[in-house]
């Protein structure tokens, strides 16, 4: 047990910092390929190696209709949220998008609110909510200047529509409790997904891929991408998330903007401010309120 349980604390940590450093990979990666057909790739593959590793230890494949709601739920998540956040990395730096991208517990509760069950309006989830998104607000007092550009806007929207579509997919993966390993499942929603970004990008934005385009720089944000950011990370979020009580895997959510934004400043010299900061702060503050207030109500509501 302790064991277990001293694997599930270093599982947090690998996931708290490598999924943070997946906004500089993808920032860099995007230099040299389409966000979508870059996100396309990493998932593809990441998918494939995972499926694959199942299969060969004697695993069958998902009845249809797992299948199906692993396809739903695989291009909300995936395509929906990793392939818009990746492509955005081309408009936007790479520490805003992922302090936009911490919003998503909040995003989380108002569509389980609607959509699974109503929760409990305290007024700490209401401050919680408030504060969330009136730290991005000033953090957007650095950009006013860069918000009349059109591609800057289009990369915040793409950040937003991310947050979107991961909330509702995994609203519906907490909805629906599929009946497969979580991360055998987890291949199939990458696999799923990272086929659909393929497509979208070859068929409807007339990307290709080239030969020319894999220098080093893009090997190596690629392959980290995969075997980092997917693989490593995704399998240790799926392990703390059976380990370790659900207020405490949480905590990956607070460090991964962090070390986003430090990164960006010190490796691509994206900017970094007092303001920046203090509003990183308050967002992450709104955050950690609204969790605390769903685990609260979920605890209250247990004991009815």
């Amino acid at each position: 047990m302790r064991k277990s349980t001293t694997m599930a604390y270093i599982a947090l940590a690998i996931v708290s910092i490598f999924w943070g450093t997946t906004y500089l990979a993808s920032h860099i990666g995007v230099r040299h390929m389409h966000g979508m057909m870059l996100a396309g790739l990493r998932q593809g593959t990441a998918g494939l190696i995972l499926i694959l590793f199942f299969l060969f230890r004697g695993y069958k494949l998902p009845e249809r209709i797992e299948l199906s709601k692993l396809f739903i739920i695989g291009v909300l998540m995936l395509c929906g949220s990793n392939g818009l956040i990746t492509w955005a990395m081309q408009y936007i730096p790479s520490g805003l998008g992922a302090i936009i991208a911490a919003t998503v517990p909040i995003w989380i509760t108002f569509f389980s609110y609607f959509l699974v069950q109503r929760t409990r309006l305290s007024m700490q989830l209401i401050i919680g909510l408030i504060l969330g998104f009136a730290g991005v607000a000033g953090i957007f007092y650095n950009y006013l200047s860069s918000l009349m550009n059109p591609d800057f806007r289009f990369g915040i929207i793409l950040t937003v529509l991310a947050c979107v579509f991961w909330a509702l997919g995994s609203v519906l993966t907490a909805k629906w409790a599929l009946r497969v390993n979580f991360l055998y499942g987890a291949g199939f929603q990458m696999f799923f997904s990272g086929v659909v970004m393929l497509v979208i990008a070859t068929l409807f934005m007339g990307q290709h891929i080239e030969a020319a385009s894999f220098t080093v720089e893009l090997w190596e944000s690629l392959l980290y991408l995969i075997l980092v950011g997917s693989l490593l990370s995704y399998s240790a979020y799926v392990f703390v998330l059976n380990n370790l009580p659900p207020s405490l895997a949480s905590v990956y959510a607070y460090i991964n903007p962090i070390v986003a934004v430090l990164l960006g400043w010190v490796l691509l010299k994206e900017g970094l401010t007092w303001l920046m900061g203090l509003g990183s702060l308050v967002t992450l503050g709104g955050v950690y309120l609204v969790n605390n207030a769903v685990a609260k109500n979920k605890k209250l509501a247990s004991q009815q």
